[in-house]
């Protein structure tokens, strides 16, 4: 899989795309990530990339001619499944989506800052709009590397033991039941006797219904979805 990354600040994307899973994934070989410095098709002797909003108004905008240019040279290599904008009022990422895009092979993520980017190029350039919650960033630069997160670790042998992301929260509609590790006792407090019953059987009985019942607790929403 190859993700491309269109920034007006790459080098907030430099730290958490070259440690943990995403390193090791790209030494695999099983992705390819490559950030794009907006900058480059800037206008002018200062790579003007922004200016201000038709109609008045605080913040800035990101022209339509430098990310045209950029999406354009980036499409003349490769075609790309999904062009995916990061913005606020985006579809609310989910666990589904992050699953669907794993089995794609090339995305570009374009990165808003300011007020956002020109209507324009939303119209006619993106296939996608994506949040990560009913808040605002600065940029869209940390919700790229948690969708880039998401998806990269459903890849086939990007995670040694890949049964583990499949029995993650959300994989099944249901939250995670709790984990326990060494040792059995801390602070005299027990990890649960049948995680130490060898009874597979019993333990994933366990583990089932400690997921339901922590669902039901936490996010009684999603089992109303189920």
């Amino acid at each position: 899989m190859r993700i491309d990354i269109i920034s007006a600040v790459p080098a907030l994307l430099e730290s958490p795309l070259s440690h943990s899973i995403l390193k090791r994934a790209q030494n695999k070989g099983s992705v390819s990530l490559h950030v794009h410095d907006l900058r480059e098709y800037g206008k002018g002797n200062y790579r003007q990339i922004d200016d201000t909003q038709y109609g008045g108004g605080a913040g800035m905008v990101i022209m339509p001619e430098p990310l045209a240019k950029m999406i354009d040279k980036l499409s003349e290599s490769r075609t790309y499944d999904e062009i995916i904008f990061l913005t606020p009022d985006g579809e609310t990422l989910k666990q589904n989506t992050s699953n669907q895009l794993s089995l794609t092979q090339n995305l570009l993520l374009v990165c808003g800052h300011y007020k956002g980017i020109d209507e324009r190029i939303r119209q006619k350039y993106i296939t996608k709009e994506i949040s990560i919650g009913d808040y605002v960033l600065t940029g869209g630069e940390l919700p790229a590397c948690i969708l880039i997160d998401s998806i990269v670790r459903l890849i086939p042998g990007v995670i040694n033991d890949e049964t583990s992301a499949l029995s993650d929260s959300f994989q099944d509609g249901l939250l995670s039941p709790p984990a326990y590790t060494r040792p059995q006792n801390w602070r005299g407090m027990e990890v649960p006797e049948v995680l130490t019953s060898g009874n597979f059987k019993q333990i994933e009985n366990w583990r089932t219904d400690q997921a339901q019942e922590r669902t039901k607790s936490k996010r009684p929403d999603l089992l109303e979805k189920k």
